[in-house]
Protein backbone atom coordinates (compact mmCIF):
# COMPACT_ATOMS: atom_id res chain seq x y z
CA UNK A 1 0.00 0.00 0.00
CA UNK A 2 1.32 3.68 -1.09
CA UNK A 3 2.72 5.53 2.14
CA UNK A 4 2.48 9.02 2.82
CA UNK A 5 4.82 10.81 5.07
CA UNK A 6 3.38 13.45 8.17
CA UNK A 7 3.83 16.32 6.05
CA UNK A 8 2.81 15.02 3.02
CA UNK A 9 -0.83 14.30 4.91
CA UNK A 10 -0.51 17.41 6.28
CA UNK A 11 -0.20 19.35 2.91
CA UNK A 12 -2.84 17.03 1.44
CA UNK A 13 -5.26 18.26 4.28
CA UNK A 14 -5.22 21.82 3.39
CA UNK A 15 -6.10 20.25 -0.33
CA UNK A 16 -9.30 19.21 1.08
CA UNK A 17 -9.71 21.99 3.49
CA UNK A 18 -8.65 25.49 1.41
CA UNK A 19 -8.70 23.95 -2.45
CA UNK A 20 -11.86 22.07 -2.69
CA UNK A 21 -9.15 19.01 -3.69
CA UNK A 22 -11.40 15.63 -4.07
CA UNK A 23 -11.16 11.67 -5.30
CA UNK A 24 -14.64 12.48 -7.94
CA UNK A 25 -15.44 8.61 -8.47
CA UNK A 26 -14.99 5.13 -7.57
CA UNK A 27 -16.08 3.45 -10.37
CA UNK A 28 -16.05 -0.46 -10.78
CA UNK A 29 -15.90 -1.83 -14.17
CA UNK A 30 -18.34 -5.05 -14.81
CA UNK A 31 -18.06 -7.39 -17.43
CA UNK A 32 -21.71 -8.60 -19.05
CA UNK A 33 -20.26 -10.81 -21.58
CA UNK A 34 -21.71 -13.45 -19.46
CA UNK A 35 -25.17 -12.60 -19.27
CA UNK A 36 -25.50 -13.20 -22.91
CA UNK A 37 -28.99 -14.81 -23.58
CA UNK A 38 -31.45 -14.78 -26.46
CA UNK A 39 -33.74 -14.71 -23.69
CA UNK A 40 -34.62 -11.29 -22.67
CA UNK A 41 -35.92 -11.94 -19.17
CA UNK A 42 -32.73 -14.50 -18.62
CA UNK A 43 -30.79 -11.34 -19.94
CA UNK A 44 -32.13 -8.47 -17.77
CA UNK A 45 -31.67 -11.46 -14.78
CA UNK A 46 -28.10 -12.16 -15.41
CA UNK A 47 -27.37 -8.73 -15.74
CA UNK A 48 -29.44 -7.15 -12.53
CA UNK A 49 -27.70 -10.36 -10.25
CA UNK A 50 -24.67 -10.25 -11.72
CA UNK A 51 -24.19 -5.94 -11.20
CA UNK A 52 -25.83 -6.79 -7.59
CA UNK A 53 -23.28 -9.42 -6.60
CA UNK A 54 -20.42 -7.39 -8.20
CA UNK A 55 -20.79 -3.88 -6.86
CA UNK A 56 -23.12 -5.42 -3.32
CA UNK A 57 -19.47 -3.57 -0.97
CA UNK A 58 -19.27 -0.90 -3.35
CA UNK A 59 -20.84 2.05 -1.30
CA UNK A 60 -19.69 1.04 1.60
CA UNK A 61 -16.54 0.36 0.96
CA UNK A 62 -16.26 4.12 -0.91
CA UNK A 63 -17.48 5.14 2.63
CA UNK A 64 -15.15 3.45 4.96
CA UNK A 65 -12.62 4.86 3.00
CA UNK A 66 -13.87 8.33 2.91
CA UNK A 67 -13.88 8.14 6.70
CA UNK A 68 -10.63 6.52 6.80
CA UNK A 69 -8.59 8.39 5.32
CA UNK A 70 -10.67 11.45 5.65
CA UNK A 71 -10.73 11.63 1.67
CA UNK A 72 -13.87 13.21 0.31
CA UNK A 73 -15.41 10.28 -2.32
CA UNK A 74 -18.15 12.26 -4.40
CA UNK A 75 -19.76 9.89 -6.59
CA UNK A 76 -19.55 5.84 -6.47
CA UNK A 77 -20.26 4.62 -10.10
CA UNK A 78 -20.45 1.77 -12.17
CA UNK A 79 -19.24 1.39 -15.84
CA UNK A 80 -20.69 -2.15 -17.90
CA UNK A 81 -20.05 -3.91 -21.36
CA UNK A 82 -21.73 -1.69 -24.10
CA UNK A 83 -25.00 -2.88 -24.01
CA UNK A 84 -25.22 -3.59 -27.43
CA UNK A 85 -22.58 -5.78 -27.70
CA UNK A 86 -24.38 -8.39 -24.97
CA UNK A 87 -28.17 -8.22 -26.53
CA UNK A 88 -27.60 -8.30 -30.08
CA UNK A 89 -29.00 -12.28 -29.58
CA UNK A 90 -32.66 -10.54 -28.79
CA UNK A 91 -35.86 -10.20 -31.22
CA UNK A 92 -36.79 -7.04 -29.81
CA UNK A 93 -37.19 -3.33 -31.04
CA UNK A 94 -36.46 -1.87 -27.96
CA UNK A 95 -33.55 -2.36 -25.28
CA UNK A 96 -35.23 0.34 -23.06
CA UNK A 97 -36.15 -2.57 -20.51
CA UNK A 98 -32.23 -3.14 -20.59
CA UNK A 99 -32.00 0.67 -19.03
CA UNK A 100 -34.86 -0.06 -16.21
CA UNK A 101 -33.04 -3.02 -15.45
CA UNK A 102 -29.81 -1.14 -15.09
CA UNK A 103 -31.75 1.52 -13.29
CA UNK A 104 -32.82 -0.93 -10.64
CA UNK A 105 -29.24 -2.86 -9.93
CA UNK A 106 -27.81 0.60 -9.49
CA UNK A 107 -30.76 1.79 -6.76
CA UNK A 108 -30.08 -1.87 -5.47
CA UNK A 109 -26.19 -1.14 -4.61
CA UNK A 110 -26.62 2.59 -4.26
CA UNK A 111 -24.45 3.68 -7.05
CA UNK A 112 -25.05 7.41 -8.37
CA UNK A 113 -24.66 6.55 -11.87
CA UNK A 114 -24.17 3.27 -14.07
CA UNK A 115 -22.81 3.94 -17.68
CA UNK A 116 -22.88 1.82 -20.54
CA UNK A 117 -25.81 1.96 -22.69
CA UNK A 118 -23.83 2.19 -25.13
CA UNK A 119 -22.62 1.29 -28.88
CA UNK A 120 -19.34 0.84 -30.45
CA UNK A 121 -19.92 1.74 -34.55
CA UNK A 122 -16.81 3.79 -35.77
CA UNK A 123 -16.37 1.25 -37.98
CA UNK A 124 -20.51 0.60 -39.28
CA UNK A 125 -23.48 -0.66 -37.29
CA UNK A 126 -25.25 -3.70 -36.32
CA UNK A 127 -28.53 -4.45 -35.81
CA UNK A 128 -28.24 -4.12 -31.85
CA UNK A 129 -26.11 -1.16 -32.64
CA UNK A 130 -29.36 0.41 -34.25
CA UNK A 131 -31.78 -0.68 -32.03
CA UNK A 132 -29.37 0.65 -28.76
CA UNK A 133 -29.18 4.08 -30.71
CA UNK A 134 -32.89 3.67 -31.35
CA UNK A 135 -33.70 3.07 -27.63
CA UNK A 136 -31.27 5.98 -26.22
CA UNK A 137 -34.54 8.75 -25.92
CA UNK A 138 -36.76 6.68 -24.27
CA UNK A 139 -34.26 5.07 -21.78
CA UNK A 140 -32.63 8.05 -20.76
CA UNK A 141 -36.00 9.59 -20.01
CA UNK A 142 -37.44 6.58 -18.04
CA UNK A 143 -34.46 6.32 -15.75
CA UNK A 144 -32.61 8.94 -13.60
CA UNK A 145 -29.21 7.33 -13.59
CA UNK A 146 -28.35 5.51 -16.61
CA UNK A 147 -25.98 7.30 -18.84
CA UNK A 148 -25.23 6.38 -22.58
CA UNK A 149 -22.61 7.02 -25.22
CA UNK A 150 -21.82 6.46 -28.77
CA UNK A 151 -18.37 5.74 -30.26
CA UNK A 152 -18.51 7.31 -33.77
CA UNK A 153 -15.21 7.69 -35.05
CA UNK A 154 -11.79 7.04 -34.58
CA UNK A 155 -8.01 7.53 -35.92
CA UNK A 156 -8.00 3.77 -37.02
CA UNK A 157 -11.79 3.83 -38.56
CA UNK A 158 -12.29 7.36 -39.49
CA UNK A 159 -16.29 9.01 -39.24
CA UNK A 160 -18.87 7.47 -39.67
CA UNK A 161 -21.33 10.01 -40.76
CA UNK A 162 -24.04 7.41 -41.00
CA UNK A 163 -23.87 7.02 -37.02
CA UNK A 164 -23.37 11.27 -36.76
CA UNK A 165 -26.31 11.85 -38.61
CA UNK A 166 -28.68 9.45 -36.75
CA UNK A 167 -27.56 11.17 -33.51
CA UNK A 168 -28.06 14.54 -34.21
CA UNK A 169 -31.42 12.83 -34.26
CA UNK A 170 -31.40 11.33 -31.19
CA UNK A 171 -29.70 14.03 -29.53
CA UNK A 172 -32.56 16.08 -30.42
CA UNK A 173 -35.31 13.60 -29.24
CA UNK A 174 -33.83 12.77 -26.05
CA UNK A 175 -34.07 16.82 -25.32
CA UNK A 176 -37.57 17.31 -26.40
CA UNK A 177 -38.62 14.25 -24.07
CA UNK A 178 -36.51 15.50 -21.60
CA UNK A 179 -38.11 18.87 -21.95
CA UNK A 180 -39.55 19.50 -18.45
CA UNK A 181 -36.35 19.04 -16.89
CA UNK A 182 -34.37 21.80 -19.23
CA UNK A 183 -33.18 18.50 -21.25
CA UNK A 184 -31.47 16.84 -19.07
CA UNK A 185 -31.62 13.63 -20.94
CA UNK A 186 -28.60 14.90 -23.02
CA UNK A 187 -26.20 15.95 -19.54
CA UNK A 188 -26.48 11.57 -19.99
CA UNK A 189 -25.11 11.68 -23.05
CA UNK A 190 -22.43 11.70 -25.11
CA UNK A 191 -20.62 10.76 -28.46
CA UNK A 192 -17.15 9.65 -29.11
CA UNK A 193 -13.86 9.81 -31.32
CA UNK A 194 -11.40 7.02 -30.52
CA UNK A 195 -13.21 5.93 -26.98
CA UNK A 196 -11.21 4.58 -24.13
CA UNK A 197 -12.47 1.56 -22.23
CA UNK A 198 -11.34 2.25 -18.29
CA UNK A 199 -12.48 6.14 -18.37
CA UNK A 200 -14.11 6.21 -15.15
CA UNK A 201 -16.16 9.52 -15.53
CA UNK A 202 -19.35 10.10 -17.00
CA UNK A 203 -21.47 10.19 -18.95
CA UNK A 204 -19.00 8.20 -21.25
CA UNK A 205 -17.84 5.60 -19.07
CA UNK A 206 -18.02 1.90 -20.10
CA UNK A 207 -15.83 -1.59 -19.77
CA UNK A 208 -14.25 -2.54 -22.63
CA UNK A 209 -14.29 -6.00 -23.68
CA UNK A 210 -9.92 -6.26 -23.01
CA UNK A 211 -10.74 -5.13 -19.17
CA UNK A 212 -11.31 -8.65 -17.79
CA UNK A 213 -14.20 -9.96 -15.39
CA UNK A 214 -14.10 -6.67 -13.49
CA UNK A 215 -11.63 -3.15 -12.38
CA UNK A 216 -12.00 -0.83 -10.01
CA UNK A 217 -10.93 2.77 -11.76
CA UNK A 218 -10.94 6.19 -9.72
CA UNK A 219 -11.06 9.46 -10.72
CA UNK A 220 -9.39 12.19 -9.17
CA UNK A 221 -9.91 16.23 -9.48
CA UNK A 222 -8.65 19.25 -8.19
CA UNK A 223 -8.08 22.61 -10.37
CA UNK A 224 -8.30 24.64 -7.46
CA UNK A 225 -5.69 23.09 -5.72
CA UNK A 226 -3.69 23.61 -8.95
CA UNK A 227 -4.76 27.31 -9.21
CA UNK A 228 -3.36 27.79 -5.01
CA UNK A 229 -0.11 26.63 -6.16
CA UNK A 230 0.26 28.97 -8.92
CA UNK A 231 -0.71 31.31 -7.04
CA UNK A 232 2.54 30.94 -5.20
CA UNK A 233 4.86 31.44 -8.17
CA UNK A 234 2.72 34.64 -9.70
CA UNK A 235 4.75 36.19 -12.79
CA UNK A 236 7.26 33.46 -13.25
CA UNK A 237 8.31 32.30 -16.19
CA UNK A 238 6.00 29.33 -17.91
CA UNK A 239 8.77 26.78 -16.89
CA UNK A 240 8.55 27.48 -13.45
CA UNK A 241 4.56 27.12 -14.11
CA UNK A 242 5.02 23.28 -15.69
CA UNK A 243 6.70 22.28 -12.91
CA UNK A 244 4.49 23.71 -10.73
CA UNK A 245 1.66 22.32 -11.89
CA UNK A 246 3.58 18.89 -12.60
CA UNK A 247 4.01 18.83 -8.70
CA UNK A 248 0.92 19.16 -7.72
CA UNK A 249 -0.48 16.53 -10.03
CA UNK A 250 2.10 14.38 -8.82
CA UNK A 251 0.62 14.78 -5.22
CA UNK A 252 -3.14 14.64 -6.57
CA UNK A 253 -2.44 11.53 -8.21
CA UNK A 254 -0.61 9.88 -5.01
CA UNK A 255 -3.72 10.57 -3.65
CA UNK A 256 -6.22 8.44 -6.02
CA UNK A 257 -3.50 5.54 -5.69
CA UNK A 258 -3.71 5.30 -2.54
CA UNK A 259 -7.78 5.02 -2.56
CA UNK A 260 -7.97 2.91 -5.80
CA UNK A 261 -5.01 0.47 -3.59
CA UNK A 262 -7.68 0.35 -0.60
CA UNK A 263 -10.67 -0.35 -2.83
CA UNK A 264 -9.49 -3.28 -4.70
CA UNK A 265 -8.49 -4.80 -1.92
CA UNK A 266 -11.00 -4.52 0.27
CA UNK A 267 -13.24 -5.38 -2.77
CA UNK A 268 -11.14 -8.12 -4.25
CA UNK A 269 -11.72 -6.74 -8.08
CA UNK A 270 -8.10 -5.80 -9.94
CA UNK A 271 -6.82 -2.18 -10.07
CA UNK A 272 -7.85 -0.68 -13.31
CA UNK A 273 -6.47 2.57 -13.49
CA UNK A 274 -6.30 6.30 -12.07
CA UNK A 275 -7.78 8.94 -13.88
CA UNK A 276 -6.36 11.89 -13.14
CA UNK A 277 -8.12 14.47 -15.06
CA UNK A 278 -9.00 18.16 -13.60
CA UNK A 279 -12.45 18.02 -13.41
CA UNK A 280 -14.16 21.17 -12.36
CA UNK A 281 -17.34 22.13 -10.79
CA UNK A 282 -19.40 24.79 -10.56
CA UNK A 283 -18.39 25.39 -6.64
CA UNK A 284 -16.31 29.12 -6.06
CA UNK A 285 -12.62 27.93 -6.18
CA UNK A 286 -13.09 24.57 -8.32
CA UNK A 287 -12.39 26.02 -11.77
CA UNK A 288 -10.25 24.85 -14.48
CA UNK A 289 -10.79 28.30 -16.46
CA UNK A 290 -9.50 30.33 -12.72
CA UNK A 291 -6.16 28.11 -13.70
CA UNK A 292 -5.89 29.09 -16.92
CA UNK A 293 -6.50 32.84 -15.54
CA UNK A 294 -3.96 32.34 -13.14
CA UNK A 295 -1.71 32.36 -15.54
CA UNK A 296 -2.44 35.66 -16.87
CA UNK A 297 -5.35 35.25 -18.95
CA UNK A 298 -8.20 37.93 -18.84
CA UNK A 299 -10.78 36.07 -18.98
CA UNK A 300 -11.06 32.48 -20.30
CA UNK A 301 -11.51 32.22 -23.81
CA UNK A 302 -8.84 35.35 -24.83
CA UNK A 303 -6.06 35.29 -26.77
CA UNK A 304 -3.88 33.08 -25.05
CA UNK A 305 -6.48 30.49 -23.93
CA UNK A 306 -5.21 27.70 -25.81
CA UNK A 307 -1.78 27.93 -25.33
CA UNK A 308 -2.71 28.30 -21.74
CA UNK A 309 -4.87 24.75 -21.73
CA UNK A 310 -2.14 23.21 -23.79
CA UNK A 311 0.59 23.56 -21.28
CA UNK A 312 -1.84 22.73 -18.44
CA UNK A 313 -3.09 19.03 -20.12
CA UNK A 314 0.51 18.50 -20.81
CA UNK A 315 1.77 19.56 -17.38
CA UNK A 316 -0.97 17.41 -15.56
CA UNK A 317 0.13 13.98 -17.25
CA UNK A 318 3.56 14.59 -16.91
CA UNK A 319 3.31 15.18 -12.96
CA UNK A 320 0.19 12.09 -12.67
CA UNK A 321 2.61 9.84 -14.63
CA UNK A 322 5.20 9.12 -12.07
CA UNK A 323 2.84 9.03 -9.30
CA UNK A 324 0.65 6.04 -10.49
CA UNK A 325 1.19 2.38 -11.58
CA UNK A 326 -1.39 2.76 -13.77
CA UNK A 327 -2.53 6.04 -15.60
CA UNK A 328 -5.21 5.70 -18.16
CA UNK A 329 -9.15 6.65 -18.85
CA UNK A 330 -8.85 10.52 -20.48
CA UNK A 331 -6.15 12.11 -17.99
CA UNK A 332 -5.72 15.71 -18.21
CA UNK A 333 -8.09 18.81 -17.70
CA UNK A 334 -11.70 19.05 -18.83
CA UNK A 335 -13.38 21.73 -20.14
CA UNK A 336 -17.37 21.08 -19.04
CA UNK A 337 -19.56 24.42 -19.49
CA UNK A 338 -21.90 23.79 -16.97
CA UNK A 339 -19.82 22.21 -14.29
CA UNK A 340 -17.11 25.08 -14.50
CA UNK A 341 -17.69 28.69 -12.66
CA UNK A 342 -15.22 30.41 -14.36
CA UNK A 343 -16.50 29.17 -17.83
CA UNK A 344 -19.96 30.07 -16.73
CA UNK A 345 -18.60 33.63 -15.87
CA UNK A 346 -16.65 33.59 -19.24
CA UNK A 347 -19.49 32.97 -21.48
CA UNK A 348 -21.40 35.91 -19.70
CA UNK A 349 -18.86 37.73 -20.25
CA UNK A 350 -18.54 37.31 -23.90
CA UNK A 351 -15.10 36.42 -24.08
CA UNK A 352 -16.43 32.42 -24.40
CA UNK A 353 -18.09 31.35 -27.63
CA UNK A 354 -18.45 27.88 -29.16
CA UNK A 355 -16.12 28.01 -31.43
CA UNK A 356 -13.56 29.00 -29.17
CA UNK A 357 -14.82 25.97 -27.22
CA UNK A 358 -14.06 24.28 -30.12
CA UNK A 359 -10.47 25.25 -30.66
CA UNK A 360 -9.33 24.19 -27.13
CA UNK A 361 -10.85 21.18 -27.47
CA UNK A 362 -7.80 20.75 -29.57
CA UNK A 363 -5.55 20.36 -26.78
CA UNK A 364 -7.99 19.66 -23.53
CA UNK A 365 -8.24 15.78 -22.30
CA UNK A 366 -11.99 15.49 -24.31
CA UNK A 367 -14.09 17.92 -26.19
CA UNK A 368 -17.40 20.15 -26.09
CA UNK A 369 -18.34 18.83 -22.76
CA UNK A 370 -21.84 20.11 -21.47
CA UNK A 371 -22.75 23.38 -23.91
CA UNK A 372 -26.32 24.53 -23.26
CA UNK A 373 -27.60 25.31 -26.94
CA UNK A 374 -30.52 27.20 -28.06
CA UNK A 375 -33.89 24.64 -28.08
CA UNK A 376 -34.39 25.35 -31.75
CA UNK A 377 -30.68 24.46 -33.31
CA UNK A 378 -31.52 21.70 -35.42
CA UNK A 379 -30.58 18.16 -35.54
CA UNK A 380 -28.27 18.70 -38.99
CA UNK A 381 -26.32 21.16 -37.09
CA UNK A 382 -25.86 19.12 -33.84
CA UNK A 383 -24.47 16.40 -36.24
CA UNK A 384 -22.25 19.05 -37.86
CA UNK A 385 -20.87 20.02 -34.88
CA UNK A 386 -20.58 16.10 -33.64
CA UNK A 387 -18.54 15.58 -36.79
CA UNK A 388 -16.21 18.36 -36.43
CA UNK A 389 -15.36 17.80 -32.94
CA UNK A 390 -14.50 14.11 -34.24
CA UNK A 391 -12.32 14.95 -36.73
CA UNK A 392 -9.92 16.68 -34.31
CA UNK A 393 -10.00 13.48 -32.20
CA UNK A 394 -9.45 11.62 -35.46
CA UNK A 395 -6.55 13.50 -37.08
CA UNK A 396 -4.74 14.44 -33.61
CA UNK A 397 -5.23 10.89 -32.57
CA UNK A 398 -6.49 11.82 -29.17
CA UNK A 399 -10.20 11.18 -27.23
CA UNK A 400 -12.99 13.74 -28.27
CA UNK A 401 -16.76 13.94 -27.23
CA UNK A 402 -19.67 16.12 -27.52
CA UNK A 403 -21.94 16.42 -24.87
CA UNK A 404 -24.44 19.09 -26.61
CA UNK A 405 -28.07 19.83 -24.77
CA UNK A 406 -30.49 21.79 -26.90
CA UNK A 407 -32.98 22.84 -24.28
CA UNK A 408 -36.38 23.28 -25.38
CA UNK A 409 -37.39 26.89 -25.59
CA UNK A 410 -33.89 28.53 -24.30
CA UNK A 411 -32.38 31.05 -26.30
CA UNK A 412 -28.95 32.34 -26.56
CA UNK A 413 -28.25 34.39 -22.85
CA UNK A 414 -31.25 31.79 -21.01
CA UNK A 415 -29.94 30.43 -18.14
CA UNK A 416 -30.55 26.66 -17.46
CA UNK A 417 -29.79 24.62 -14.01
CA UNK A 418 -29.18 20.85 -14.19
CA UNK A 419 -28.42 20.55 -10.68
CA UNK A 420 -25.37 18.49 -8.50
CA UNK A 421 -22.24 18.37 -10.39
CA UNK A 422 -23.91 18.77 -13.84
CA UNK A 423 -23.89 22.21 -12.44
CA UNK A 424 -25.77 25.84 -14.57
CA UNK A 425 -24.68 27.21 -17.91
CA UNK A 426 -25.80 30.27 -20.07
CA UNK A 427 -27.11 29.31 -23.25
CA UNK A 428 -24.59 29.72 -25.97
CA UNK A 429 -25.35 30.81 -29.61
CA UNK A 430 -24.42 28.22 -32.61
CA UNK A 431 -23.42 29.66 -36.13
CA UNK A 432 -26.97 29.84 -38.05
CA UNK A 433 -25.67 29.21 -41.44
CA UNK A 434 -26.45 25.35 -42.32
CA UNK A 435 -24.65 22.20 -43.20
CA UNK A 436 -27.75 20.26 -44.18
CA UNK A 437 -26.59 18.86 -47.22
CA UNK A 438 -23.04 17.99 -45.79
CA UNK A 439 -24.67 15.68 -42.74
CA UNK A 440 -27.10 14.42 -45.43
CA UNK A 441 -24.32 12.69 -47.35
CA UNK A 442 -23.65 9.87 -45.02
CA UNK A 443 -21.27 7.75 -45.88
CA UNK A 444 -17.68 7.38 -43.89
CA UNK A 445 -15.13 9.93 -43.27
CA UNK A 446 -11.95 7.85 -44.01
CA UNK A 447 -9.45 7.39 -41.84
CA UNK A 448 -6.50 9.76 -42.12
CA UNK A 449 -2.67 8.87 -43.57
CA UNK A 450 -1.76 8.51 -39.49
CA UNK A 451 -4.17 5.38 -38.87
CA UNK A 452 -1.56 3.63 -40.58
CA UNK A 453 1.43 2.54 -37.83
CA UNK A 454 1.48 -0.96 -38.46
Amino acid sequence: MLKLDREEILSVERMFDQNKLDVRTITMGISLLGCVSDDEKVLCRKVYDLICQRAEKLTEVSHDISREYGVPIINRRIAVTPIALIAGGLNTNSFVPIAEVLQKAADAVGVDILGGFSALVDRGMTKADRILIDSIPEALSVTKSICSSVAIGSTKAGINMDAVKRMGEVVKKTAELTKDDDAYGCCKLVEFCNAVEDNPFMAGAFHGITQGDAAIHVGVSGPGVVKRALEEVRGAPFDVVAKTIKNTAFMITRLGQMVAEAATDRLHVPFGIVDLSLAPTSAVGDSVAQVLEEMGIESCGAPGTTAALALLNDSVKKGGLMASSSVGGLSGAFIPVSEDLGMIQAVERGSLTLEKLEAMTCVCSVGLDMIAVPGDTSAATISAILADEAAIGMINNKTTATRLIPVPGKNPGDMVNFGGLMGYAPVIDVNHFKADEFVARGGKIPAPLRSLTN
